[in-house]
C-alpha cells in the first residue's frame, strides 16, 4: 500500500475534474481526496496499490473531456489509511 499527492495544473476547475477523479479512483480501489486549491490547481491524494496509483496518474494527465491538463506533479508520501474518496 502506498500513497501519492498529485498537483494538477491547467483548466481543471469547473470542468468536473474532481468528480471524475473520484469515479476513477473508486474504480481503481483507491481512497483519498480531490480538492480545488485557491491558485486554480487541483490536489489529489490517493492511497492504494502502486499499480492503481500509476493508473490514476495516467488518467489525471488526460482528465475529463472538458479539462485541459497542463501538468501533473507527483510526490510519493505517507498518508494514513482512509475509507472512500472525498471531493472538497
Amino acid at each position: 500500500m502506498g500513497a501519492a499527492r498529485f498537483l494538477v495544473s491547467g483548466r481543471v476547475q469547473g470542468v468536473f475534474y474532481r468528480a471524475s477523479t473520484r469515479e476513477q479512483a473508486l474504480m481503481l480501489g483507491l481512497s483519498g481526496h480531490a480538492r480545488n486549491l485557491p491558485d486554480g490547481r487541483v490536489e489529489v491524494l490517493a492511497i492504494g496499490s502502486a499499480a492503481s496509483l500509476a493508473a490514476l496518474e495516467r488518467w489525471l494527465r488526460q482528465g475529463p473531456p472538458a479539462a485541459r491538463v497542463d501538468s501533473v506533479l507527483r510526490e510519493d508520501c505517507d498518508a494514513p489509511a482512509v475509507e472512500g474518496f472525498l471531493t472538497r
